[in-house]
């Protein structure tokens, strides 16, 4: 496998995880924000979009037209990337978030899925505000996969206080 290989794979079981615990909370319970967490879903998955545009398709490729077309990134920005989780309460529907995560994770997997090998070691592209992380374009994408499972992991917690514990498949009933 090679290193392409696995940040790809590795990008995509992440995805898959954060969808799996985003689908299992009810729409009705992504603006509660629990006081110990002080977050809430919503501001989670506006969050993951900004930040997986920006880690794996911005700095990586370059604005995707496409994208900016179909998701509102400025808007967004507002609330999910410099805004408190609070401010983005009642603002954005749970099943858009939903299907504006889905298009940048796929424009996501599909620009990693067309680097070269040599792409990943070039620097990233130029932005307005310097990755807080990376240098180069392999660092970028694999901060994209940590900074997403901390996330998942954030979202794993809030399901458990606002909905349920998520079950794996382990409970024997």
């Amino acid at each position: 496998m090679t290193e392409k290989d696995i940040l790809i794979t590795q990008t995509l079981d992440t995805y898959q995880w954060t969808n799996t615990f985003l689908n299992s909370i009810p729409f009705e319970k992504w603006d509660i924000t629990p006081g110990i967490l002080e977050t809430n879903v919503t501001w989670q998955a506006g969050h993951l979009i900004m930040s997986n545009y920006y880690h794996s398709i911005m700095v990586v490729a370059g604005h995707q037209m496409d994208v900016l077309k179909m998701v509102p990134l400025k808007e967004y920005n507002a609330f999910f990337t410099d805004g408190s989780p609070m401010v983005c309460v009642g603002k954005t529907k749970p099943e858009e978030l939903l299907e504006y995560l889905k298009i940048v994770q796929e424009k996501s997997i599909h620009i990693l899925e067309n680097l070269s090998p040599d792409d990943l070691d070039h620097a990233l592209e130029p932005t307005p505000i310097p990755h807080p992380i990376a240098k180069i374009k392999r660092e970028a994408l694999d901060w994209n996969i940590k900074h997403t499972m901390y996330h998942c992991g954030q979202i794993g917690l809030l399901k458990r206080v606002i909905h349920e514990r998520y079950d794996f498949g382990l409970r024997k009933e």
